[in-house]
């Protein structure tokens, strides 16, 4: 089982952080520091719990004065990069919402190191439309890092972050922002924008939809962003999308030799088969995916569906082996009893059959 995200704050790199701030601040306390870190409530704490601790903790050993604290910070965060060092605008997030000037200035700073995607939320729902302004300056930076921002900061549904209600109900602020970075040449960039529109789909499928009909075929970024923006309309097999793709109705389509084995137990995967064939002289464009209806705890199912392979097949025949985990995930319970596997050709089921995951 691969190590909890949550376990990256390590001792070292909390002495490392104390040994670093220390170099910009000879008064800080890095012993006083770490044991406040570690306290007796650190091994119950989750992720962005822990992130918030330390940024919590570096508080009362830091200057009164909230800027001459920020500028030892945004000093100290040159000095580390990737995810874990988040408390640097954390910081921001906690104790600078009435300083906006110099908090906007620091966590455009410290998102070159890190990212300041969780921090910037709080600014956006306290600060209105001032933040969004904020957010279309940011759109227009040389910093690729701090373009992201711009984006990845206002997604509806970021993942772990503080939700942003007035968004789902109304994307208009978010687009401006999009639109400045439909072109933008950093596939980093590039992906966080697919992202929020993805984001906005689920609310809002027809904004997508109409932006695939007018900016289709615009640019070659804008069509990469397009695609994977689209991918849960894709996977929820929304006709007009698929069309919009290339992905006719599958009808020259015939599933055989499809097999399952009949049963699974949990930990193992699941093996299966499937023959596609057409009568034409090629398959043509498709999409392939497989749904799995998982058994819930109220005895119904619920499917989840993954995609095989998406493309031209100028044969008229095709062959797919795969196989499915049903190794323990933490995003998903596994419950016994029946459950069925569907083929999906171009969004429409062909063919199913069940299977029992045993305990």
């Amino acid at each position: 089982m691969p190590e909890p995200l949550k376990n990256l704050y390590t001792e070292a790199l909390i002495d490392e952080l104390g040994k670093v701030i220390a170099e910009h601040y000879p008064a800080f306390n890095q012993p006083a520091f770490k044991q406040k870190v570690f306290d007796n409530q650190w091994q119950a704490k989750e992720l962005k719990a822990r992130m918030t601790h330390i940024a919590e903790s570096l508080h009362p050993f830091l200057p009164d004065s909230y800027p001459q604290s920020l500028q030892i910070l945004k000093t100290a965060s040159e000095q580390f990069s990737g995810f874990e060092p988040m408390f640097f605008p954390a910081f921001a997030e906690l104790y600078g919402m009435d300083d906006f000037e110099a908090s906007i200035d620091a966590l455009e700073h410290m998102t070159r190191f890190s990212s300041s995607e969780l921090a910037v939320r709080p600014f956006i729902t306290h600060y209105g439309n001032r933040m969004m302004v904020q957010m279309q300056r940011w759109a227009e930076s040389e910093n690729d890092h701090v373009r992201r921002l711009a984006s990845e900061g206002c997604r509806p549904r970021l993942p772990w972050a503080m939700a942003l209600p007035e968004f789902k109900r109304d994307p208009s602020a978010v687009l401006l922002v999009l639109n400045k970075l439909m072109h933008d040449e950093s596939e980093y960039v590039r992906r966080s924008v697919a992202n929020n529109l993805n984001d906005i789909s689920k609310d809002h499928p027809d904004i997508v939809i109409g932006m695939l009909k007018s900016r289709l075929g615009e640019h070659p970024h804008t069509d990469r962003i397009l695609k994977h923006a689209s991918r849960t309309l894709l996977k929820q097999g929304h006709p007009e999308v698929l069309k919009l793709f290339g992905f006719q109705n599958p009808e020259h389509v015939e599933i055989t030799n499809l097999h399952v084995k009949e049963s699974v137990a949990l930990g193992n995967q699941l093996p299966f088969s499937f023959q596609l064939q057409t009568a034409d002289n090629h398959l043509g464009q498709l999409r392939i995916e497989y749904g799995i209806d998982f058994m819930k705890a109220n005895g119904k199912q619920a499917r989840k569906i993954f995609k095989v392979s998406e493309a031209w097949y100028s044969e008229s025949s095709k062959a797919v082996l795969k196989s499915h985990s049903f190794r323990f995930i933490s995003t998903r319970k596994y419950y016994p009893g029946r459950h069925d596997l569907a083929v999906i050709v171009n969004g429409k089921q062909v063919a199913s059959v069940p299977f029992e995951l045993t305990l």
